[in-house]
């Protein structure tokens, strides 16, 4: 079955109508350009512009527009679910009341997994389209558009919930899943260790695969209760907080847009930083030892920030 089909057939079952990649929309403007345009014809295949006048208006807006709804709609779906898998007490009982999510612990799983499989299918018709793009313009604007996108932070394999869905999934699988026998969002996602080295990998669809560094870039080890920049790069969160000059009091909504990723030297990508907490209890739960020592360690300097930040405060308000 090609791709187009089968990609087709996923979206129109959905319970829901879920924004998904216009193919037979895309395909048309395609198909007018390789008639219409000059340089497709026979004598000047060879000779196709790198901007065509055909298709750069009407292609890349639409598929930019449907790559932002379903980014959008994964990240509200995904954080909604992982808020309520993270709440206790009262908080989940009011959760579960407004309807955040309806049905057995279970109904999260089987949830989860449905996010997964949305992300990445969508993941593979975007690079599908942007291949049959560059095929038919003999050019490279695919692929450029594609970094673009990535730049704008509209590529739905960035997205840090995607990470957290990930780690969500091996949570369960090692803990509640086993027993009740409940089903597993997808079978090859994994937390591998390489020389000691920590990164999440998963073999997706159509032989693409996810591996995500675990190791902070500031303090070289592995990450400790870790953040999730909106350009996509993982830090500890005390390392985010020096990188962005703010202390842990005052956190990454206080830094400055000027400042910029340790890594990848993008501005303004603190303040919407997002906290991995799933991530975070697979790792203390995977790495112990190191997570207590680590744990010892950012708590004796929390303690030190916070009493030097309010010994500045009450200096101040004495004006000394």
């Amino acid at each position: 079955m090609k791709f187009c089909k089968k990609y087709q057939e996923y979206m129109q079952g959905q319970e829901k109508k879920l924004p998904g990649v216009g193919f037979k929309k895309l395909k048309k403007i395609l198909k007018k350009c390789r008639r219409d345009c000059p340089s497709h014809k026979p004598l000047n295949r060879k000779s196709c512009p790198d901007h065509c006048p055909v298709c750069d208006g009407t292609f890349f807006p639409s598929l930019l527009n449907e790559m932002s709804a379903i980014v959008g709609c994964f990240n509200q779906r995904a954080q909604k679910l992982l808020e309520l898998h993270l709440s206790s007490g009262f908080r989940k009982y009011f959760v579960w009341i407004k309807g955040k999510l309806h049905g057995s612990h279970n109904a999260m799983i089987e949830e989860g997994r449905d996010l997964v499989t949305y992300a990445l299918i969508n993941a593979v018709a975007i690079r599908k389209i942007l291949k049959k793009y560059d095929k038919i313009h003999y050019s490279k604007q695919g692929q450029l558009f594609k970094s673009q996108i990535q730049s704008m932070h509209k590529e739905i394999l960035q997205s840090p919930w995607l990470c957290e869905l990930m780690a969500f999934h091996i949570n369960l699988r090692e803990t509640k899943v086993k027993s009740r026998k409940a089903p597993v969002l997808f079978d090859a996602c994994s937390l591998t260790f390489k020389d000691g080295k920590p990164s999440l990998t998963c073999d997706l669809f159509d032989s693409i695969k996810i591996d995500i560094d675990l190791i902070c870039s500031v303090c070289l080890d592995t990450v400790f209760d870790p953040v999730s920049l909106t350009c996509g790069h993982i830090f500890c969160y005390m390392c985010a907080c020096s990188a962005a000059s703010v202390s842990i009091v005052d956190g990454l909504k206080a830094a400055n847009p000027k400042e910029k990723c340790p890594l990848c030297r993008e501005g303004a990508v603190y303040e919407s930083a997002v906290h991995l907490e799933e991530l975070n209890i697979l790792l203390g739960r995977s790495c112990p030892e190191y997570w207590e020592q680590r744990l010892q360690t950012e708590r004796v300097e929390r303690v030190k920030q916070i009493k030097e930040h309010w010994e500045s405060q009450c200096r101040a308000f004495v004006g000394v």
